[in-house]
């Protein structure tokens, strides 16, 4: 889409830049490690920053779940009414350890979300993630904020065991830039990026 959504099928294809914005309070980039309460969140915990604008990505809370079906029905209004079916479905996610759910946030705004589903593939000889969902809001920059969401993913993927991670092709079937710079290439109907990983059951990231 043209309008700096970005989810499976379509993402990435939309370059949208935002300004800096003058006045924005800049962070230290140690002060969220500070604040975290251990090895996990700071594991999932990354700041990128450029432009002027810090967008850091954490492991979702249950707190997020309305935040994140709000900025879906704002992006993508013709999947609100399915967010809003799935919410109590993402609440379970965010407690369920075959399941990542991640939020790209700047000035406490939610720029961005993304979700990781695990199921067991004989087939692939371990875990084969499915992004089901990777959306940003048009008022942030789409590349940089999937980028962000794509690297926190795989990130995860590798932790829980995942051999291989995968999302729906765009239209033309070959992946868009930010997809492309984290190694997804096309493998048929979808676009997939292969993980060398550990055959350890799907836990914790």
């Amino acid at each position: 889409m043209q309008d700096g959504v970005v989810r499976p099928g379509v993402a990435g294809r939309a370059q949208v830049r935002s300004p800096p914005r003058c006045g924005a309070r800049r962070r230290s980039p140690v002060e969220p490690d500070r604040q975290l309460p251990g090895p996990i969140r700071v594991a999932l915990l990354r700041e990128v920053t450029a432009l002027g604008v810090e967008y850091q990505v954490r492991a979702a809370r249950i707190t997020d779940v309305e935040r994140i079906v709000a900025l879906v029905g704002r992006s993508v209004p013709s999947a609100s009414a399915a967010i809003l079916e799935g919410a109590d479905l993402l609440r379970q996610l965010v407690y369920l350890p075959q399941a990542s759910v991640l939020v790209a946030e700047t000035l406490r705004a939610t720029a961005g979300v993304a979700v990781l589903a695990l199921h067991p593939s004989v087939r692939a000889g371990g875990y084969v993630g499915t992004i089901d969902l990777l959306v940003v809001d048009p008022a942030h920059d789409a590349d940089r904020v999937t980028g962000a969401l794509l690297e926190e993913l795989l990130r995860s993927a590798r932790n829980k065991g995942c051999a291989v991670v995968e999302t729906a092709a765009p239209g033309d079937g070959a992946p868009t830039p930010a997809w492309e710079r984290h190694g997804f290439v096309p493998a048929g109907p979808r676009i997939e990026h292969r993980i060398r990983a550990g055959r350890t059951p799907a836990g914790p990231s």
